[in-house]
């Protein structure tokens, strides 16, 4: 019998980046889901403060070289690729010199001020791993993202990539984390995001980007939900309980890997 593959879209991964409760999810997860059998593929964005040399990120040049427009301007798409040997993974890394690589901080500056253009900069992301999900040819029954910034993933997915034989059987599970930001994202963020097949009615609350307002326009296109954290924004944790899709419990920091792959088992039936 084929495996059954999943897709990991995280925002973060130690020890790619410090350990967070998303990051250690983002690292030991994937490993867990490999060792029950699955098939898998890890995708983060290429933050400038990751050391390429240490962690040994090289380009891979055969899925490099496209450029995705974003609000009239054209931005290259990246790819690099490193390995975590112990553990028989290979990270991809969505790269580009003014959203990723230039910068020496993840969503905010030394001060911790939010980065202005990290609505493009998830915009980016999300198409740039679909971009690549594509070059690969590999088509995920389980699409899991992690993090605000793989929140368009949900709606690409469903609407934009709907006729895409690679995405047209894919579930998509959203975790929500306690990663609350304060600031929203700029005016116009559902004109950056548009693409052929996804309607200005669909996506009425990225007309006003809040946080918790990205986080349930993602819940609205995904097939179930993760709660990943003890602790979340109760907006966003009362939406998602009205919407009567599947949901993983916070299942706690010991044993989560059994209680997510069930939960994939569970949603492929679906």
């Amino acid at each position: 019998m084929e495996k059954t593959k999943v897709l990991f879209i995280h925002q973060e991964i130690a020890p790619y980046l410090k350990e967070t409760p998303m990051s250690l999810i983002g690292r030991y997860l994937p490993q867990h889901i490999q060792e029950k059998g699955k098939e898998i593929r890890i995708f983060m964005p290429r933050f400038g403060n990751i050391n390429e040399r240490r962690n040994q990120l090289h380009e891979v040049i055969r899925l490099s070289g496209m450029n995705m427009i974003i609000n009239d301007t054209d931005h290259p798409l990246i790819i690099k690729v490193a390995s975590i040997q112990k553990a028989r993974m290979q990270i991809y890394f969505i790269d580009n010199d003014d959203f990723f690589t230039k910068r020496k901080y993840t969503v905010a500056d030394k001060n911790e001020t939010f980065y202005d253009d990290n609505d493009d900069r998830t915009v980016f992301f999300s198409r740039g791993v679909i971009e690549t999900v594509k070059k690969l040819n590999w088509p995920p029954d389980i699409i899991h993202c992690h993090g605000w910034m793989a929140s368009l993933v949900p709606l690409y997915i469903k609407r934009a990539f709907k006729d895409n034989p690679l995405f047209s059987d894919s579930k998509v599970i959203y975790s929500i984390y306690n990663d609350d930001f304060e600031n929203s994202f700029r005016k116009g963020y559902e004109k950056k995001l548009k693409m052929p097949g996804i309607l200005a009615k669909e996506i009425k609350w990225l007309k006003n980007p809040t946080y918790a307002n990205i986080q349930k326009s993602a819940l609205d296109f995904s097939d179930a939900v993760v709660i990943a954290s003890p602790n979340i924004n109760p907006e966003v944790e009362k939406y998602a309980m009205s919407l009567g899709k599947p949901i993983l419990e916070y299942p706690g920091e010991d044993n989560y890997a059994d209680a997510y792959n069930d939960f994939y088992d569970k949603i492929i039936k679906l």
